[in-house]
C-alpha cells in the first residue's frame, strides 16, 4: 500500500485515500491505494507504486518514497500488509480506475486526528446493507475504519509531530 501525502496551497499536509467500489471483500471501504503482489513486482514498494498507478493514475515517477511503515495484519483475512509513505506533488490529476475506485479523497492529516470525531459509526455497503457498527472516523460522508484506520493510528501522530518534515517539505 502507498500512503501518498502532499502539501496543498495553504501548506496543509493532505493524505490521499480511495473509496473502493462495492465489489469484493473490502467493498465501499476507504483505503490507501494498494493490492496484491504480482510475480513481476521486484519488491513490496514496487507493488505499492504499481497499484497506485493502476488504481488512481498516480505516475510512480511523481512519488518520492519517504518511509516504510510498520506492517499491519488484516483482521478478517489475516494478510500482512506492507505500507509506504510517499510524497507527491500538489495538483496531481486523479484518474480513478472505475472498476476498483469510486472516488479519491484528500483530507488534511489534522482532520484525521480530531479525537472528538472518533466513535462508533454505521458503515454500510453491498455486503452489509443493514449496516455494521465500526470504530471509525467520518471523512466527508464516508466512514474510515478497519485496517486503514489502524495504519493511520500509527502514521498520523508521526506526521503531526513532524517526523518526516524535511522529506515532506
Amino acid at each position: 500500500m502507498l500512503a501518498p501525502v502532499y502539501r496543498d496551497a495553504d501548506g496543509q499536509l493532505r493524505i490521499v485515500l480511495i473509496v473502493r467500489t462495492d465489489r469484493g471483500h473490502h467493498g465501499g471501504q476507504l483505503a490507501f491505494p494498494g493490492g496484491r503482489v504480482d510475480e513481476d513486482d521486484e519488491s513490496f514498494v514496487a507493488t505499492a507504486l504499481r497499484e497506485a498507478d493502476e488504481e488512481i493514475g498516480l505516475d510512480p515517477s511523481l512519488v518520492t518514497v519517504v518511509a516504510e511503515l510498520p506492517p499491519v495484519r488484516s483482521g478478517p483475512t489475516n494478510i500482512e500488509v506492507f505500507a509506504f509513505l510517499g510524497r507527491i506533488p500538489a495538483g496531481v490529476e486523479w484518474r480513478p480506475n472505475r472498476d476498483e475506485v469510486v472516488e479519491v479523497l484528500t483530507p488534511t492529516v489534522a482532520e484525521l486526528w480530531d479525537p472528538a470525531i472518533r466513535r462508533e459509526h454505521l458503515f454500510t455497503n453491498a455486503r452489509w446493507p443493514e449496516g455494521l457498527l465500526v470504530d471509525g472516523i467520518p471523512v466527508g460522508d464516508r466512514v474510515l475504519w478497519g485496517l486503514t484506520l489502524r495504519l493511520l493510528d500509527d502514521l498520523v501522530p508521526r506526521l503531526l509531530a513532524g517526523e518526516w518534515e524535511d522529506a515532506l517539505g
